[in-house]
């Protein structure tokens, strides 16, 4: 290479392996033989029905997702699935139960109020979003109950599921999808933005029990029910045909990597580092309570707005990218999603001593 790049610390669009980068260079301009880009290729070519065929097999095996749930590449982020889940799910008591750690549940909750009641199972907004709840009154009659498995913003992961019974739970698990491993069958849906362990902004990957599809209001839109794309294979209209290439890509990095049980241990291992050295620190301190801390974003502040300001602007200069917190938080928080190397990790703590060092009060 003849540029330096920067260890990106962004909450998404994140970093994305080196590795993976590269072989999509590679491929830009004439993709196995085909003369063109898979940016150009018809959605329908056998060609690149293989690479859609391919990633969602790449994504089975990594996860174990058995035949008794269908994969989709949508689009739409997240953020449409708030709606497309009441839209197709909450059709039967037209009640659903979501348990609120943060923004992206409120987000969540303010859309499926348009469709049906609303039940706040549990909250963690008592303590500022600083824990996960693990007490639950859920509802008998709730179609759904659902959960941000990782809190992008704020800090937290569930480390344990709650045991919702017969009904389904459904999960946004945009931050940490592919960090760790999960038992699939424990959900009735997994919902993910790309752009954090995935690959590229621009598709949404959905993971659905087989007999939840069908359920929806009749005034869905016809492109807004599951039943659509499941029945045309995600292909019902043109797909973000590059971003699920470059999914297929990381999907193949992370199998060559060991699979998801060893970049659970490396992530584990990169969360560590930071942790333990804000539990030592004198100058930053973690705000979220150590039992429900995220390995994937891990916020933390000194002790004043002035000197976090600083800390990110020199950073900067070390070619440590994007660590200013959200803009509802402050602060700094670095997210070490699947692609940051531990190399990345370490270079981050280092400069967090060396600035503890000088900045002494």
């Amino acid at each position: 290479m003849t540029w330096n790049r920067v260890y990106n610390f962004s909450a998404g669009p994140s970093m994305l392996p080196e590795s993976v980068l590269e072989k999509a260079a590679a491929e830009m301009m004439n993709y196995q033989g085909s003369g063109m880009s898979v940016m150009e290729m018809s959605h329908r070519s056998k060609t690149y029905l293989s690479i859609i065929e391919n990633a969602e097999e790449r994504l089975r095996n990594l996860m174990h997702i058995p035949d008794t749930f269908t994969v989709l590449f949508l689009q739409g982020g997240a953020s449409q699935q708030f709606a497309m889940i009441p839209m197709n799910i909450m059709t039967k008591s037209k009640k659903a139960d979501y348990i609120h750690t943060g923004t992206w549940s409120k987000k969540a909750m303010a859309e499926a109020k348009l469709f049906g009641e609303v039940h706040v199972a549990a909250s963690s907004e008592d303590q500022n979003f600083t824990y996960i709840p693990e007490q639950f009154e859920f509802s008998p009659d709730a179609d759904f109950v659902h959960i941000t498995t990782n809190n992008t913003i704020e800090g937290t992961v569930f480390n344990q599921l709650p045991d919702t019974g017969k009904i389904p739970l459904i999960a946004d698990m945009s931050s940490n999808i592919l960090s760790e491993e999960i038992d699939v069958t424990k959900f009735g849906l997994i919902y993910a933005g790309a752009q954090k362990n995935i690959g590229p902004a621009g598709v949404t990957v959905v993971i659905m029990r087989n007999d939840l599809i069908g359920y929806h209001r009749e005034d869905t839109p016809i492109i807004l029910r599951y039943e659509t794309h499941a029945e045309n294979q995600s292909m019902y209209n043109t797909p973000p045909c590059y971003s699920i290439y470059m999914a297929g890509l990381v999907f193949e990095w992370l199998e060559q990597l060991g699979g998801i049980k060893a970049m659970e241990a490396l992530n584990r291992d990169k969360a560590k580092i930071v942790y333990d050295f804000l539990d030592q620190s004198n100058l930053f301190t973690s705000p979220v309570m150590a039992k429900y801390r995220s390995l994937m974003n891990i916020p933390f502040a000194t002790s004043s707005d002035a000197l976090d300001e600083k800390f990110i602007s020199e950073a900067g200069k070390q070619g440590l990218s994007t660590l200013k917190g959200h803009r509802s938080v402050g602060g700094m928080r670095a997210s070490i999603y699947n692609a940051m190397p531990i190399e990345g990790v370490r270079k981050l703590v280092d400069f967090m001593k060396d600035f503890e060092m000088k900045n002494r009060s």
